[in-house]
C-alpha cells in the first residue's frame, strides 16, 4: 500500500482552511494558525468560526501554531497567507522545510515594491523547490458546503502537476493543471482590481449593463497586461481568467467586490480596512497594476479609476464619470 503524502497548510485564513479540509481526505494534512484559540476550535470542534462560520471541518485535519511542526515532514507545502507576509513567511518556513518539496501558493496578490509573483518569491525565497499556485473562481464557503467547483493547478512541470493533482480535488471540486503558471497566477490579482471596480456600481447603484460593461471591459483589461508579462492568452478566457473575474464580481461574498461597493456608498480605505478581518487583496494590487502597466506603456482606464479611489484621489463616483469621459475606440483596441 502506497505511503499517503503529508500536506503542510500555511495559513488558517477561509480558503487556506477551506483547502486544508479538503485535502485532509486525500492526504494526512497539517494546518498552520498563528493564534492558539484558532488552533484548539480546529482540533476540538472542527470548525473555524472566525472565517467560516459555523461549517464543518474534516475531522482528519489538525492544527498547530508552530510553523517548524507543520512544516519538518511535510510532502507538500501550501501557502494560504496574503502577498504582504508572503515572503516572511516563507523564511519562517525555510528552517524546516526539507528540500525539493513542491510549494503551492494559494495567494492572489502582487508583492508591493518588487511587483513579484507569489511562484518568483517562493524561487527567490526557498530555491530548488518546484513552485505553482491552486487558483480558480472559487468562494470558500461555497466550496466547503459541498457545491461544485472548479479549480486550476498550475505548474511548469506537467508531471508535478498530476502528481499533486488527486490531492486537492473531490467528485464536486474539479481541479485541473496548466502550465502557465504566469497567466494563471496573475489572473488572481488583476481580477481583484476589476471587482472593486464592478463593487462600485453595485454601490452607486449603476444597474446591470455598466456592470456588464465593466466586467467585460476589465477582462480586456486583464488579458493586456498578461500577455505583456509573458502570459498566453488562451488563459485569460478560462478559469483562472474569466471564470475568477464573473465569481468575484458577481458573488455577495466577495471580499474585494465588498470593498468597491463599500467605496460606492462613500467609505474610505482606511475605514472599509477597519471594518474588516479578512485581507482584500485588491487594495494594494491596485498601485502594482497602474505601475506595471506605465511600465510596459499599456493604457488601463478601469485600473487606474480604482487606484485613484483607493488612494483617496477620487470617489467612485468620479471614477464612473472619469471612464464614461474616455472616447471609447474599436473594441479590440489595446488603448480601449
Amino acid at each position: 500500500m502506497a505511503r499517503r503524502y503529508c500536506m503542510a497548510v500555511i495559513g488558517a485564513g477561509s480558503w487556506g482552511t477551506t483547502i486544508a479540509s479538503i485535502a485532509a481526505a486525500n492526504a494526512d494534512t497539517v494546518i498552520y494558525a498563528r493564534r492558539r484559540d484558532t488552533v484548539d476550535e480546529i482540533n476540538r470542534e472542527h470548525r473555524n468560526h472566525a472565517y467560516l462560520g459555523d461549517l464543518q471541518l474534516n475531522g482528519s485535519l489538525r492544527a498547530t501554531d508552530s510553523i517548524d511542526e507543520a512544516v519538518s515532514n511535510c510532502d507538500v507545502l501550501v501557502m494560504g497567507v496574503p502577498s504582504h507576509s508572503f515572503r516572511a513567511t516563507l523564511r519562517e518556513v525555510s528552517r524546516s522545510i526539507r528540500p525539493w518539496v513542491p510549494v503551492v501558493s494559494l495567494s492572489k496578490g502582487l508583492e508591493q515594491g518588487t511587483h513579484r509573483r507569489m511562484t518568483e518569491i517562493i524561487h527567490e525565497e526557498l530555491p530548488g523547490h518546484p513552485a505553482g499556485l491552486l487558483t480558480g473562481p472559487n468562494i470558500a464557503r461555497e466550496v466547503l458546503q459541498g457545491m461544485a467547483a472548479a479549480a486550476v493547478l498550475a505548474m511548469p512541470d506537467p508531471m508535478v502537476a498530476r502528481a499533486l493533482q488527486p490531492l486537492f480535488g473531490t467528485s464536486v471540486f474539479r481541479v485541473y493543471t496548466n502550465s502557465d503558471v504566469v497567466g494563471c497566477e496573475l489572473g488572481g490579482p488583476l481580477k481583484n482590481v476589476i471587482a472593486i471596480a464592478a463593487g462600485m456600481g453595485d454601490g452607486l447603484g449603476v444597474g446591470i449593463n455598466t456592470k456588464a460593461a465593466v466586467v467585460a471591459r476589465g477582462l480586456a483589461e486583464m488579458t493586456r497586461l498578461g500577455c505583456a508579462l509573458g502570459g498566453r492568452p488562451e488563459t485569460f478566457p478560462g478559469l483562472t481568467g474569466m471564470g475568477d473575474l464573473l465569481a468575484t464580481c458577481m458573488s455577495p461574498l466577495s471580499r474585494n467586490r465588498q470593498v468597491g461597493e463599500q467605496f460606492g456608498k462613500g467609505r474610505t480605505t482606511d475605514e472599509i480596512v477597519a471594518s474588516m478581518n479578512m485581507v482584500a487583496e485588491g487594495i494594494k494590487t491596485s498601485s502594482v497594476v497602474v505601475e506595471l502597466a506605465q511600465r510596459h506603456a499599456l493604457t488601463l482606464p478601469i485600473a487606474i479609476e480604482v487606484d485613484a479611489v483607493v488612494r483617496g484621489e477620487r470617489t467612485a463616483a468620479q471614477a464612473f464619470r472619469g471612464l464614461r469621459r474616455a472616447a471609447p475606440g474599436a473594441e479590440s483596441d489595446s488603448a480601449a
